[in-house]
C-alpha cells in the first residue's frame, strides 16, 4: 500500500462518547450536561437518584437521606423541563439508566418533547429497562417479575410504533459483572434475559409477526469490561456471534442488520480501588481497549467511570478526564482506520469458541428450568452470582488475584491527587433534599387536582386490564402527576416484591482457612448458651448488596447464626429484627452516600427499643471525616472498599462481641 492510499483510507465513525452523570438537582445536572456537551461529549447518560428509580417522591419517608445522592431527582414534568433546559431533544441521543420506573421516565421525556414541538419519531436514545438483572444485582426493582416483564414489553411495543429511533430496552449485563458474574454467566444470564423479554413480547401478539424482526433489531445491550483484557474482548466477540445465532435460529430474523449486537458499555467500576486511586486511570484505559479494539465487536457508545469513584461522587474535572481518554483513543490513534485486527488469530478464536460453548450450556440449563424469570424466582441465578463473587473475593484475599496497591506493592508515595481528601469528591448538600421537597409542594399546589386523579384512575385501569401502560402514563405526566403517585398507583395493582437473597443458611462444605475463627465463635457461643448471632442489613434504598452478601456468607461459614433479609430495610425494621432475634451485633451496608441520615434514624430506632448497647458496624463508601462523626455517635467500626479481607472483618466482629461480653 502506498503512503497516499494509507492517508486516504476511509475511517470508521467514532463510538458515542458519554459520561454517566446526574446529582443534586435537575438544574445543577443540566449545567453539568451542557458543560460536558461543550467539551465534546456526544450523548447523554442520565443517572437518576434512588427515590426516582424506585417510584418515591422526595418527601416520602423512605427517601430520607437519599435525594440527589447517586443521581438527579425527577419528581414531575417540571423537573424534566429543568433537566433538559436548552438541550434540544431532537438533536440529542439520551440514555436513561432507569428500570422499574422506566415507563414513567420515558413518559415524562415524551411529554416534554410534545411541549417542545419535537416529533416523537425524531427522538433517539435508550431506556435501560432491564428489570430482570435488578433482582440479581442493583436491587432497584419494585413489582414482581411477571408485571415487571409486562411493563418492559409495553414500552417495547409502544416505542416500536411511536419512536422508531429509540432503543426501548438495554439488556444490562454490566451489573451482573459488578455482582461477581464470570464471563460465561454474564453472557448466558444477559442473553437469557433478552430471550425472556422477546418470547414474552412475541406471545403478547402486540407486534405483527412480519414486523417482529424490526423489533428485535431495536434491542440493545449494556455491558461491562474488566481487567482481563483478552477474555473481555473475546467475551464481546462471543456476544456478537451468540446474539446473531439466537436471532437467526430462535426468531427467524433473516436480515443481518436486525441481528447486529448493538451495545454500549461502562467499563468496570468494581475493580477501582480506594488505595492508590491514581492507578485507576490505567485500569480504565485498559478496560476501554477491550471494547474498542476489535472492530467486529466494537461498542456503539462508551462511558467511563472516573478515577476517584471508589472514594465518592466524581467532580466535573474527573468526568472530563475520562472523556478525554475516549477522545484521544478515537482521534489521535489510527484505530478507526483498520479492519478487525484480531480476525484470523487462532488463540482468539479458541477463546471465543470456548466461551460460546459454556454459555450455550448455561443457557440450556436456564431454558430447562423455565427461563430467566423462573431462574430468578427459584434464586438459581442469584445463588450463582453470590458464589462466583465469593470466589473472586477469596482470590483477592489470598493474593492469587493480584490487585496492585491492594494486596501487592502496597507501599506508596503520597498522591498529589488526594492531598485535600474532602475536596477529591463532590459532596451533595443536605439542603438539596429540603429544596426538592419545597419544589414538590409548590408543584402540587399549582396543578389541576381533578385532572391528576382522573389520569391516575385511567392508569390503574390500564394496568389492571392489561392495556399498554404508556399512553395513560404520558397523560399522567402532562397532568402533573408525580413519580411517587405513579409508582404507588401501580403498586396498588401489582403489589411489591422482595427477591431471594441468594445467601443460603447452610454452611459451605469447604471452610479451610477459617478454623481459628470458627473455634473462637464456638467458644463464644458456648459461653452465651446459644449461637453468636449477627444481623446483616441494607438500610435505605441502596440495593447494591454484594458486600452485605459476602459478610453474611462468611459469618455463616465461620459458625455464626446470620439474620439477613435482603435490601431496602427501614430503621424501624432493623431495630425490630434486632430485638426479635436477640442479635449480638448489627452489620449494615450503605453505598449511596446516605450513611449519615440513615444512621441517625437507626440509632434513634434502637434507642426507642432500649437496644443502644447492641454494637453496630458499618460498611460503605464513607469518607474519613464522615467515619469519625459516625463513631462519635456510637458506630463501633467503619469499613470501606480498602478493607477487602472479609475474614479479618469477621474476626474484628467476634473480638467486638467478646469485649462486649466481658
Amino acid at each position: 500500500m502506498t503512503p497516499d492510499s494509507e492517508t486516504t483510507r476511509s475511517k470508521d465513525r467514532p463510538w458515542m462518547f458519554r459520561t454517566y452523570a446526574g446529582h443534586s438537582t435537575a438544574k445543577e445536572s443540566n449545567a453539568l450536561y451542557r458543560r460536558n456537551l461543550a467539551k465534546g461529549q456526544t450523548g447523554l447518560s442520565i443517572a437518576f437518584d434512588l427515590p426516582t428509580q424506585l417510584g418515591y417522591d422526595p418527601d416520602d419517608p423512605r427517601a430520607a437521606g437519599e435525594v440527589g445522592k447517586v443521581g438527579v431527582p425527577v419528581a414531575h414534568l417540571g423537573d424534566m423541563r429543568a433537566l433538559f433546559d436548552a438541550i434540544p431533544l431532537d438533536q440529542m441521543n439520551t440514555s436513561m439508566t432507569i428500570n422499574a420506573t422506566a415507563p414513567w421516565l420515558l413518559a415524562l421525556y415524551v411529554a416534554l418533547a410534545d411541549e417542545q414541538g419535537v416529533a416523537r419519531d425524531a427522538l433517539s436514545g435508550t431506556t435501560q429497562n432491564d428489570i430482570i438483572k435488578e433482582y440479581l444485582s442493583r436491587g432497584t426493582y419494585v413489582y414482581p417479575p411477571a408485571p415487571s416483564l409486562r411493563l418492559t414489553t409495553d414500552v417495547i411495543s409502544w416505542t416500536y410504533a411511536n419512536m422508531p429511533k429509540w432503543n426501548p430496552m438495554n439488556v444490562c449485563s454490566y451489573h451482573l459483572q459488578e455482582a461477581g458474574a464470570t464471563p460465561v454467566q454474564e453472557l448466558s444470564f444477559a442473553l437469557a434475559t433478552a430471550i425472556a423479554v422477546l418470547d414474552h413480547l412475541k406471545a403478547s401478539g402486540t407486534v405483527p409477526e412480519a414486523e417482529f424482526p424490526m423489533v428485535v433489531g431495536r434491542m440493545s445491550f449494556f455491558v461491562n469490561a474488566g481487567m482481563r483484557f483478552i477474555t473481555e474482548m473475546c467475551k464481546m466477540r462471543a456476544f456478537t456471534e451468540l446474539w446473531d445465532e439466537i436471532c437467526l435460529t430462535r426468531y427467524g430474523v433473516n436480515e443481518e442488520k436486525y441481528r447486529r449486537f448493538r451495545y454500549g458499555v461502562q467499563v468496570n467500576s468494581l475493580g477501582l480501588t480506594e488505595q492508590q486511586p491514581e492507578n485507576n486511570v490505567y485500569r480504565i484505559l485498559i478496560e476501554m481497549m477491550a471494547v474498542v479494539l476489535s472492530k467486529n465487536a466494537r461498542a456503539r457508545a462508551v462511558q467511563l467511570p472516573a478515577w476517584n469513584e471508589a472514594l465518592g461522587l466524581p467532580r466535573a474535572f474527573d468526568q472530563q478526564w475520562s472523556l478525554r481518554m475516549q477522545q484521544i483513543m478515537a482521534y489521535e490513534t489510527d484505530l478507526l482506520e483498520y479492519a478487525d485486527i484480531f480476525d484470523g488469530s487462532t488463540e482468539i478464536t479458541r477463546k471465543v469458541e470456548a466461551l460460546k460453548s459454556e454459555a450455550r450450556e448455561e443457557l440450556q440449563r436456564i431454558e430447562e428450568m423455565g427461563g430467566a424469570v423462573k431462574a430468578i424466582e427459584t434464586a438459581y441465578m442469584k445463588r450463582q452470582l453470590v458464589e462466583a463473587n465469593g470466589a473472586r473475593v477469596e482470590q483477592i484475599e489470598s493474593g492469587d488475584q493480584v490487585v496492585v496497591g491492594v494486596n501487592r506493592w502496597t507501599e506508596t508515595e503520597p498522591s498529589p491527587l488526594t492531598v485535600n481528601n474532602s475536596e477529591n469528591i463532590l459532596s451533595v448538600s443536605r439542603e438539596v433534599e429540603a429544596e426538592a421537597i419545597a419544589n414538590l409542594q409548590a408543584w402540587r399546589a399549582t396543578r389541576d387536582e381533578r385532572r391528576v386523579q382522573e389520569t391516575l384512575a385511567a392508569l390503574k385501569t390500564a394496568a389492571s386490564r392489561g392495556q399498554n401502560i404508556m399512553p395513560p402514563s404520558i397523560d399522567c405526566a402532562k397532568a402533573g402527576v408525580t413519580t411517587g403517585e405513579w409508582g404507588f398507583a401501580l403498586r396498588s395493582v401489582f403489589g411489591e416484591y422482595r427477591a431471594p437473597t441468594g445467601v443460603s443458611t447452610a454452611m459451605r462444605n469447604d471452610t479451610s482457612g477459617l478454623e481459628g475463627i470458627k473455634a473462637r465463635v464456638d467458644a463464644l457461643s458456648m459461653k452465651l448458651g446459644r449461637r453468636v448471632k449477627i444481623l446483616v442489613g441494607k438500610p435505605g434504598l441502596d440495593g447494591h448488596s454484594n458486600g452485605a452478601e459476602q459478610i453474611a456468607a462468611r459469618a455463616r461459614d465461620c459458625g455464626m447464626s446470620v439474620v439477613y433479609e435482603g435490601i431496602r430495610l427501614t430503621p424501624a425494621q432493623i431495630a425490630e429484627a434486632a430485638e426479635k432475634e436477640r442479635v449480638d451485633v448489627i452489620g449494615l451496608s450503605v453505598l449511596s452516600g446516605s450513611h449519615g441520615a440513615l444512621m441517625d434514624g437507626i440509632l434513634a430506632a434502637l434507642l426507642d427499643r432500649n437496644l443502644k448497647d447492641v454494637p453496630i458496624i458499618l460498611g460503605g463508601i464513607i469518607p474519613p471525616e464522615d467515619a469519625a462523626v459516625l463513631k462519635k455517635k456510637g458506630v463501633e467500626a467503619v469499613y470501606t472498599p480498602k478493607d477487602f479481607h472479609i475474614t479479618e472483618i469477621i474476626s474484628d466482629i467476634v473480638a467486638l462481641i467478646e469485649r462486649k461480653q466481658g
